[in-house]
C-alpha cells in the first residue's frame, strides 16, 4: 500500500532553517502531484506548497520567498526547504500525494506528519 513518511522536523530558532523530507513507497511516484500542508496548534490545516509531476510549483503567500518545494523522482522523495523561519511557522507539517489529473485538494494519500517548532 501507499506510504508517505515525513522526517526532518524539530526545534529551531527564529531565522533558522530546516529541510523536511517525505519518502514515498507503494506508488508510481512520478505520476503524482505532491504537497506540503501544515496545521498550527488550534488552527485548520493549510496548504504550504505544491509541486506537479512536471515540477511546476506553487506556494502559499505566507511562505513565498522563504520555502522551496522540490522532488527527486529517483528517490521517491519530496522536500521542503524552509529558510528564515518565524514563530508563526510552528506547526505539524504533512505531505500529501494526489494523482496528477486531480486538484491538490482532492482525494489522496497523507503522511503522519512531522512537528516543526520555531522558538528562541
Amino acid at each position: 500500500q501507499v506510504q508517505l513518511v515525513e522526517s526532518g522536523g524539530g526545534q529551531v530558532q527564529p531565522g533558522g532553517s530546516l529541510r523536511l523530507s517525505c519518502a514515498a513507497s507503494g506508488m508510481i511516484f512520478n505520476i503524482y502531484k505532491l504537497a506540503w500542508y501544515r496545521q498550527p496548534p488550534g488552527k485548520q490545516r493549510e496548504l504550504v506548497a505544491s509541486i506537479t509531476s512536471g515540477s511546476s510549483t506553487k506556494y502559499g503567500d505566507s511562505v513565498k520567498g522563504r520555502f522551496t518545494i522540490s522532488r527527486d523522482n529517483a528517490k521517491n522523495t519530496v522536500y521542503l526547504q524552509m529558510n528564515s523561519l518565524k514563530p508563526e511557522d510552528t506547526a505539524a507539517y504533512y505531505c500529501k500525494a494526489v494523482r496528477d489529473y486531480k486538484v491538490i485538494s482532492g482525494d489522496g494519500y497523507w503522511g503522519q506528519g512531522t512537528q516543526v517548532t520555531v522558538s528562541s
